[in-house]
């Protein structure tokens, strides 16, 4: 009984030495190291900025912590070391490319293009590309931007939507590619730019910051529907599974809730769009 008993061990111990050995690609390395790199914006408010303290916070951020949180269950590896690397929307996919971070947690579209560079996890957030402009502008709605000088984040999925914009109706406007955010409510405020186009919720994050919040609006339109993602290592399966595996708990066990109702509670109930990526996320084992 007891060569029996030892035996069954034995196997469990071999099973456990071929898991690890079969583990790869950036898990492997976040087990060798017990620490995971993670990239983060700190302008993509209420989705990822920093604090007083110069801390990344925002709700994907906080989807993130969580996901680390299930990495450490997966791996069998307690008290993984997050290092946080800050990022620019213009070279944040290089960051998880390279190796510099192990994932990127902002606010990031999902396009065909960007998974020629990157790959992504399930989705975390749906939102729109949007249009911020001056109370005294008289712009209120897209007709009223023919002819019209508008800012956009170079490399950004805005500045694709405010493009195509122009190139369905023929609107003949001038698009401004500006560096970052401050810079662009700068130019509008200004007046260098009529308009400036970002995710919805970006401009209200942005607005609040502004010299003078209450003479900025933003227009009721849809340019484009954004559905943000966890950026990742492209071509590593198992990275990808890991942190759907994290998302997906998440989704399931109700923890998706509060996270969303700390940052985006005054707005109600999560849109149907958002309540679909938060089911179809939920994936059962």
């Amino acid at each position: 009984m007891l060569r029996i008993a030892s035996l069954f061990f034995v196997l469990l111990a071999a099973g456990g030495i071929v898991n690890a050995q079969t583990l790869d690609g950036r898990l492997r390395k976040i087990a060798d190291t017990k620490s995971i790199a993670i990239a983060y914006r700190s302008d993509a408010t209420p989705f990822s900025y920093t604090d007083d303290r110069q801390q990344p916070i925002g709700y994907t951020i906080d989807i993130c912590k969580r996901v680390v949180a299930s990495l450490e269950n997966q791996l069998g590896v307690q008290g993984l070391q997050v290092k946080w690397v800050p990022v620019t929307s213009q070279n944040r996919f290089d960051a998880v490319a390279s190796g510099q971070a192990d994932m990127e947690c902002g606010a990031s579209t999902v396009t065909l293009s960007r998974m020629k560079v990157v790959d992504f996890s399930n989705y975390t957030f749906i939102e729109s590309t949007g249009l911020l402009t001056t109370q005294k502008s008289g712009l209120r709605s897209l007709a009223d931007l023919a002819g019209k000088r508008i800012g956009v984040v170079s490399g950004t999925t805005n500045e694709r939507a405010v493009n195509e914009l122009d190139r369905r109706r023929a609107l003949k406007m001038t698009v401004v590619p500006l560096q970052t955010r401050e810079e662009a409510i700068a130019a509008l405020e200004d007046g260098r730019v009529d308009a400036y186009a970002s995710d919805k919720l970006l401009l209200l994050g942005a607005g609040l910051k502004a010299k003078h919040p209450r003479s900025l609006v933003i227009l009721p339109d849809d340019l484009s529907i954004e559905p943000y993602a966890i950026a990742l290592p492209r071509g590593d399966a198992g990275m990808r599974l890991a942190v759907n595996t994290g998302l997906a708990q998440i989704y399931r066990d109700g923890e998706i809730g509060p996270i969303f109702g700390k940052w985006f509670g005054a707005l109600g109930e999560p849109a149907a769009l958002q309540q679909a990526v938060f089911i179809f996320g939920a994936l059962s084992e």
